[in-house]
């Protein structure tokens, strides 16, 4: 299998993780490949232009990181990062949270990038109030974070990590003490470790 993706990508981070913890990562290569240009070959793989993308030995490639980190799961010789019952609508949700927090901290990197003449205030606050209502409702549930690992441990570690990251002037910290407790323990995971993005 082959892993189309982008050392930043806060996306491909939690497929690597997954892949990681699970012991599947190494059934995968890593092909970095930039979604940006206008030249770039990542949509002959996805319609939609993004990363990650894992093109499998047989079978439709597949695209969108929850999507493709089930699949993972399932490789593996016994799945555990998508619990059943209950508890699956509960990591469910809360991957729902972090990513949709990611995808706010993706929109507003992407503003502050334009020429600041450029820039729409209202449009960057509305994904910084997006994040830090995902933030509070993190804080409100995070004792399911003491439970078994899950795609929501990797979710909210991925997303926490991009904040740091791309929006490190913004103190999450200080209002979620309990999120931040959690992290600063997750953070030291070695598959946290080895997806750490390069600086820039």
């Amino acid at each position: 299998m082959k892993l189309l993706y982008t050392p930043t990508s806060p996306y491909a981070r939690k497929v690597l993780i997954l892949a990681i913890e699970s012991g599947v990562d190494s059934q995968i290569e890593r092909v970095s490949m930039n979604p940006w240009p206008e030249d770039s070959s990542v949509s002959e793989y996805n319609p939609l232009g993004k990363v990650p993308a894992l093109v499998r030995d047989s079978g439709p490639i597949l695209f969108d990181s929850p999507v493709i980190c089930e699949y993972l799961d399932g490789l593996s010789s016994s799945p555990r990062f998508f619990p059943q019952g209950e508890d699956r609508w509960r990591a469910l949700r809360m991957q729902a949270i972090a990513d949709g927090m990611l995808d706010a901290s993706v929109l507003w990197r992407l503003e502050a990038m334009r020429p600041q003449d450029k820039q729409h205030a209202p449009w960057s606050d509305r994904q910084l109030t997006a994040i830090r209502q995902g933030l509070a409702a993190l804080e409100h549930e995070a004792d399911a974070l003491n439970e078994p690992i899950s795609i929501a441990h990797i979710a909210v570690g991925c997303a926490l990590g991009y904040l740091d990251f791309r929006l490190g002037d913004e103190d999450w910290r200080t209002p979620h003490p309990r999120l931040a407790s959690w992290f600063a323990i997750w953070v030291e995971r070695p598959s946290m470790k080895a997806t750490e993005p390069p600086p820039g």
